[in-house]
């Protein structure tokens, strides 16, 4: 993600209420958020229904509605962004097993899902309710791992984002690998 303050700015007017900055936006953003969409789709189950278009509508309705945020940079809009995808795609997900009653459980990864090598698998549903027990234990970590794994952001833009020096973001980056999969019972290699 390459710096672009237009964006910056039509966040800016957005959230003091400018609808005109709403619609010169999505066309700066759309094609971000797919590549984001697509990235958290790649991890989904076999024979999922939800397409990158459709994440993508879902997602930018719900930031519609978050007038009240003080976006701070483009990379703020798309952590955000990204926290609402995932949060979509536990939505769908329980409702998919609800129906299924946890018969072809989703399964993720965990490689693809904290950039891990390796070939331990775990649900999605495991990994957000870890990822839950991770923000209780402290929501700096378990926010990186949002940024990181399900919104696609770079260190550096990561750090951005949570305000603290890339160096710091990596060594949490890190660490919250390794909680997870010692929480998940997966070997680390962080």
């Amino acid at each position: 993600m390459g710096a672009s303050p237009d964006i910056t700015a039509l966040l800016d007017d957005w959230s003091r209420g400018n609808g005109r900055a709403l619609d010169q936006l999505l066309p700066l953003v759309y094609q971000e958020l797919r590549a984001i969409a697509k990235r958290q789709l790649r991890r989904e189950r076999e024979g999922h229904t939800l397409q990158p278009t459709a994440l993508v509508h879902e997602a930018y309705l719900r930031l519609v509605d978050q007038r009240q945020v003080d976006w701070r940079s483009r990379a703020h809009f798309f952590g955000v962004a990204a926290q609402v995808m995932r949060r979509i795609l536990v939505d769908d997900a329980r409702r998919h097993n609800a129906v299924k009653r946890g018969d072809g459980v989703q399964r993720v990864s965990i490689e693809e899902a904290l950039e891990m090598p390796g070939r331990d698998v775990i649900s999605v549903l495991a990994l957000d309710d870890a990822l839950g027990r991770l923000e209780a234990f402290d929501r700096g970590l378990a926010h990186i791992v949002e940024l990181r794994a399900f919104g696609g952001l770079t260190i550096e833009e990561a750090a951005q984002v949570l305000k603290v020096s890339a160096s710091t973001a990596k060594r949490e980056w890190r660490t919250a690998k390794a909680w997870l999969a010692r929480e998940l019972g997966v070997e680390s290699r962080a």
